[in-house]
């Protein structure tokens, strides 16, 4: 069986050249990193991953823990599509990845720390946390296993957050609504425990309070994040407040829910009442009408929470937060008012 001294000798390099090429160290030029695995390519090497984890104290797993992980939520597959970029940037580096589903009864049985050691992970990343889960005040206060939040801006020494900058999205989603000649504007929004919700809300706000209007709270309607949340919201706002011209949905599952509610009530989307989403979930561009959403990139999400645990694991950075941007992808549910 090749070692990496076998490598080394038919690369024409160090040992410790090898090593850190093959294990994703990015001080390795990258000419001499692709002939060393074209190297270790032929001498079909192949690392003992135990007998490594031995030597190194180290095991190069990480861990991802997500919470409330459910076939509802397959539909919009942005925990799906977070996942692929947390797996393909832990594969790039050589790290495994270990998926742990979560809720906050399992939460009080196993502390997080308690998972990490039991699962042996070097560190964790942790997506879906509501803010009164158990979990979130223990990681914050441990001091054991790094770990990266998504969506919850919080950072300590071992603590790290990478989030999708919702409040600004939130402005750019009503901003558009507004420019467009809409001034009552409803709101529905998912449960109060998620950060992005409470952003989204301010977002809302702010960009109202920049056209001169003022947000009404009997306008914001809670859709729990799924599509029968955001049709019953959708529902009461016919209902209570039927001059809405336009509702700002703070998911793209929820407008959908929404605008199923529309049609059955013999509504037309965008002639009657416009909708915007936020997250751009496929099927947003291919329901009918094509939904008018912002646009944030799960997979981007996952693939820097992957760089980020993963710096902090090798002391490559000090950096404890990351901020992404987000797009407004303008299609057929929403229109200009008559003036």
């Amino acid at each position: 069986m090749a070692t990496i001294k076998d490598i080394a000798k038919k690369a024409g390099v160090s040992v410790t050249t090898v090593s850190r090429a093959l294990n994703g160290y990015d001080d390795v030029n990258e000419d001499t990193r692709k002939k060393i695995k074209q190297v270790a390519l032929e001498l079909s090497y192949s690392p003992n991953a135990v007998a490594r984890s031995l030597v190194s104290k180290k095991t190069r797993t990480i861990g991802l823990i997500i919470s409330d992980i459910n076939r509802a939520g397959a539909k919009d597959a942005f925990a799906y599509e977070v996942l692929c970029g947390i797996n393909d940037r832990a594969g790039d580096l050589n790290y495994d990845l270990l998926l742990f589903s979560t809720n906050p009864s399992k939460q009080m049985e196993k502390s997080y720390t308690a998972l990490c050691k039991e699962r042996n992970v070097e560190g964790a990343i942790l997506s879906g946390l509501r803010l009164d889960d158990p979990y979130l005040q223990e990681v914050i206060e441990q001091n054991s296993f790094p770990c990266v939040l998504i969506d919850i801006p919080k950072t300590g020494e071992n603590v790290a957050h990478v989030t999708s900058d919702s409040r600004l999205g939130a402005v750019m989603a009503v901003r558009h609504l507004l420019e467009n000649g809409h001034r009552h504007i409803a709101m529905i929004n998912g449960h109060n425990q998620a950060f992005v919700s409470q952003e989204r809300f301010e977002g809302y706000k702010e960009a109202l309070e920049q056209y001169g209007e003022s947000a009404d709270e009997g306008l914001v309607y809670d859709g729990k994040f799924s599509e029968d949340g955001g049709a019953e919201a959708m529902y009461q706002i016919l209902i209570r407040n039927p001059g809405v011209t336009a509702v700002f949905c703070a998911s793209d599952l929820m407008a959908l829910g929404a605008m199923r509610t529309l049609e059955r009530m013999g509504r037309k989307v965008p002639d009657d009442v416009s909708i915007i989403g936020f997250d751009d979930i496929t099927i947003s561009a291919y329901c009918s009408p094509k939904l008018t959403t912002i646009r944030q990139d799960k997979y981007e999400l996952g693939y820097q929470a992957a760089q980020l645990l993963i710096d902090m694991l090798e002391n490559r950075t000090d950096n404890r937060k990351l901020l992404l941007n987000n797009q407004l992808i303008i299609r057929e549910s929403t229109r200009r008012l008559q003036e």
